[in-house]
């Protein structure tokens, strides 16, 4: 139904009172636009930090993995040192009472092997004792950037709360403003005005003419056409941008 309300209201309205309603708008956004300015790059610099912090954190998770299977490993490597030693002591002991050669040379095989074993651990825990070191390290680097970009986030955001808040008001007044005159706006034109908006650089979306130009794109304009604008008897685009174009005096 309020649709259908709109589409009657708007099917009344002279091209006139549609220019000038979309002036207006133009105005209402431009006016939001300043107060996203005073944010600056406030709200990059706040997602920029929370991706940053976010990535340190898992960068010291991964850390604190590689510790934490690292000093498994040499847990494990120790233990198969002590279990190496006695297996050592054990074919020791069975080499006393040996009678023959064979079986003497069978156990002092195992015997040196299980020192072989002995010594691929060690130089395996001398390796893993580096890794971890650096590994700590890493940990303890990480975690000094992150604590300092951490008090750059809570900073930048407090400033970035300030100034919403202190532009809210406002905002919520020109949202409210907004609002009321796309109502009155038909969905065609209002499409069509979000659109060249989102494509503009600078957010205009409806200029006017100064000095025979666009007002967007500053090329120049044909007197005729400039007529046909300060006629407002139908909606003009500027064949160069895109914009709808009005005359200066729409605005009084």
């Amino acid at each position: 139904m309020a649709q259908k309300n709109k589409e009657v209201k708007t099917a009344e309205m002279t091209i006139e009172q549609k220019l000038k309603l979309l002036y207006e708008l133009q105005a209402v956004a431009s006016e939001k636009d300043k107060l996203k300015i005073l944010r600056g790059e406030l709200p990059l610099e706040v997602q920029d930090l929370e991706d940053e912090i976010a990535g340190l954190k898992t960068r010291i998770n991964n850390y604190q993995d590689d510790v934490k299977n690292l000093e498994t490993a040499n847990s494990n490597r120790k233990a198969a040192i002590e279990e190496s030693k006695a297996l050592i002591a054990k074919y020791t002991e069975q080499q006393k009472p040996v009678r023959n050669t064979r079986e003497f040379d069978s156990l002092s095989k195992e015997i040196e092997f299980q020192n072989l074993e002995i010594e691929l651990s060690e130089k395996r825990i001398k390796e893993h004792s580096s890794e971890l070191s650096k590994k700590k390290e890493a940990i303890g680097t990480s975690q000094g950037l992150l604590t300092d970009r951490e008090a750059d986030l809570d900073g930048k955001q407090k400033e970035l709360e300030e100034i919403t808040s202190e532009t809210q008001i406002e905002t919520d007044k020109l949202n409210d403003k907004a609002a009321k005159i796309e109502t009155l706006i038909e969905d065609r034109l209002l499409t069509a005005f979000r659109r060249i908006r989102k494509n503009a650089r600078n957010g205009l979306a409806v200029v006017t003419v100064e000095r025979d130009a666009c007002g967007g794109c500053f090329n120049k304009i044909p007197p005729q056409r400039q007529m046909d604008i300060a006629f407002r008897k139908k909606v003009i685009v500027c064949e160069y941008c895109g914009r709808i174009l009005v005359d200066l005096e729409i605005g009084d």
